[in-house]
């Protein structure tokens, strides 16, 4: 016989640890697979950012570096905020450049030859990327021509009327106040560059972003839990908030606390402004969800209610709104506007939304994983640029690993399907 102390009962902790190992590895796995494309984005991003930091010897991660790439890269940035917003809705928009570069010009005869005062012809502007984005609005949501052709129609309308307007010359210099928008930075007169910076405002900003970033997570993941609809796993909360605080840690100290830095370029504010405003938008509001509800399934969209019309419509003036200020920037970061201003934009935008998660065929994507997208591409330009290859070889790079993220996109859907 055997006695109690022989027998052990077969639910000890540590068997049930050994039991809950494998199911706990098993759910993580799963996790990750169902998020593989977003996640894969921010994995990319990092994987390109440590490779050229070794290939270019660390001169990628520098303060002027790093607000370089900031500048340079700001209006296909801005451009990929509205872009993605298009995608998302099934539409395409080929114009932006050719809008960008005619806005551009616009103000620079307003300003410079007119002698308008800088905030009008801004303001201006801004109005006449609302009319442009009206136009192209009209012809897809109330005559019904597929935006493809309409925005390819509008690249050579509005690059004519660039040509036009300037008549084959560039318009320059403008007034400072206008330049520093696309190139300028906060109070440079009292942080000037320095072996040994102290840029104070920009550290104050960079505190107040990780304060209201970690607090809209904790929130929102409160808020979702009690609801009930909370489908992030712990592990993965934290894992996405602490990268995010690093990110923003790194980032406050390169503009502001190390060498050679020069503090927050003004273009990075107007970018975070306009984040957070449209994240807020495509996520917070009826009119995001519209956006979506169009993209995932027109019919069933306008069978529920939705007015898909307007939707398109607003969705194009938006995109000349931007598209504007996206030319605005430019032609303020160069001093100048020229005809040829804005070549390839809206080949640059179209690959940031889509490497950055957006479907081809509509319904899916985020403004942060356009901005992702953006800074990969800024980020492969700005390496490889470092590093002395041509742009010939740049535009081959380029090409191909926008070909692999919408081949992903594809294989990540035909999976989704096979496993329902």
């Amino acid at each position: 016989m055997s006695s109690p102390s022989d027998t052990k009962p077969s639910g000890t902790k540590r068997d049930a640890a050994k039991d809950l190992a494998p199911s706990q590895l098993r759910t993580a796995g799963s996790f990750l697979l169902s998020r593989v494309q977003q996640i894969g984005i921010f994995i990319a991003l990092v994987v390109i950012i440590l490779l050229f930091q070794g290939l270019t010897g660390g001169r990628l991660l520098t303060a002027g570096n790093v607000a370089n790439i900031i500048v340079q890269n700001s209006y296909i940035l801005i451009l990929a905020i509205g872009m993605v917003m298009i995608i998302i809705a099934g539409h395409i928009d080929l114009s932006v450049g050719s809008v960008a570069a005619f806005v551009g010009a616009a103000t620079g005869v307003m300003i410079v030859q007119w002698g308008w005062p800088w905030w009008a012809g801004i303001l201006v502007g801004i109005l006449l990327g609302a009319v442009v984005g009206a136009w192209q609005g009209f012809w897809v949501a109330v005559v019904g021509i597929p935006a493809f052709i309409v925005t390819l129609a509008g690249m050579l309308i509005f690059r004519g009327l660039t040509q036009i307007t300037l008549g084959n010359t560039q318009i320059t210099p403008f007034p400072t106040e206008y330049r520093q928008l696309g190139g300028g930075y906060l109070f440079p007169q009292l942080f000037p560059a320095s072996t040994s910076p102290a840029e104070w405002i920009t550290v104050g900003l960079g505190v107040l972003t990780l304060v209201l970033f970690v607090s809209s997570q904790l929130r929102g993941r409160a808020k979702r839990t009690k609801l009930g609809v909370e489908g992030e796993p712990a592990w993965w909360f934290w894992t996405r908030t602490g990268f995010g605080i690093l990110l923003i840690v790194l980032i406050t100290y390169l503009l502001g606390l190390a060498e050679g830095s020069r503090g927050t370029p003004i273009v990075l504010v107007v970018l975070g402004v306009l984040v957070v405003a449209y994240t807020v938008v495509m996520t917070r509001t009826r009119f995001g969800r519209h956006i979506y509800a169009v993209g995932g399934n027109r019919h069933a969209a306008d069978l529920s209610g939705i007015r898909s019309k307007r939707i398109d419509f607003m969705l194009f003036v938006n995109m000349g709104i931007l598209a504007a200020l996206a030319g605005i920037v430019f032609a303020g970061r160069l001093n100048s506007a020229g005809p040829g201003a804005g070549n390839l934009f809206e080949l640059d935008a179209i690959a940031a939304a889509f490497i950055g998660g957006a479907a081809v065929q509509g319904g899916i994507g985020t403004v942060i994983g356009a901005i992702t997208g953006g800074l990969i591409m800024g980020v492969l330009n700005n390496g490889m640029s470092l590093m002395g290859v041509s742009t010939d070889y740049q535009q081959f790079i380029k090409g191909l690993v926008l070909l692999l993220a919408v081949a992903f996109d594809v294989y990540n859907k035909r999976r989704a399907r096979s496993l329902g």
